[in-house]
């Protein structure tokens, strides 16, 4: 069976990993990571700008194609990579630990965001990924990247602690909302329901 069609645990957490040390490394506050990439981001930005590898206007249309296409990673990683069919048990592992736990556990703070330094190591390669595919645009364009990574976080953090928003909020919290509780086969997108939109995978 599919760990995200479990039905809910009553706690609020699970203890993952036997070593305390990496238990405690796998759980952190939304603040923290929304902290450390947003002022990482910044600062590519400004080394770019600073040592003459952008100008503001590289900055101006590459920074939103940067958020726009991390909304589309969101989308993809979420229905093809932590919903990926559990065929096989390392599969299964890898689908619950990343994902599946939070479907159990969907009130569970501390796991609303990747640990920190597994952040900023996956920001760093994503970094050097792109300076070789675009060159220098990838400092305009990984800041946004990781903005919209920022607000995927933030969206995210919204919609499980706390009640529904009398605000635009709220249909990103019904959305995902109906992820969790009645069709984890759709509603895809948490910082957008766009891609959804595209690929047919609106909820019914």
């Amino acid at each position: 069976m599919d760990h995200t069609t479990k039905k809910r645990h009553n706690k609020n957490s699970k203890k993952l990993f036997k070593n305390s040390i990496i238990e405690r490394l796998s759980k952190s506050h939304i603040s923290v990571p929304i902290s450390i990439l947003s002022v990482y981001g910044i600062v590519i930005a400004y080394w770019g700008i600073s040592h003459d590898a952008i100008n503001l206007l590289n900055l101006a249309w590459l920074f939103p194609v940067g958020v726009l296409t991390f909304t589309l990673a969101e989308y993809l990683i979420h229905r093809y990579v932590f919903h990926m069919l559990p065929d096989k048990p390392i599969k299964e592992k890898i689908a619950y630990n990343f994902h599946g736990v939070h479907h159990d556990y969907p009130n569970d703070k501390e796991r609303l965001a990747m640990p920190p330094i597994v952040s900023f190591i996956l920001s760093t390669v994503l970094f050097f990924f792109f300076r070789l595919v675009i060159g220098d645009y990838a400092f305009a364009f990984v800041p946004g990247f990781l903005i919209g990574y920022c607000a995927y976080l933030g969206v995210h953090y919204i919609v499980h602690a706390y009640r529904a928003p009398k605000n635009i909020f709220r249909t990103l919290w019904v959305h995902h909302g109906i992820h969790h509780f009645k069709d984890p086969e759709r509603a895809y997108g948490v910082s957008s329901p766009l891609w959804d939109f595209v690929f047919r995978t609106m909820p019914r």
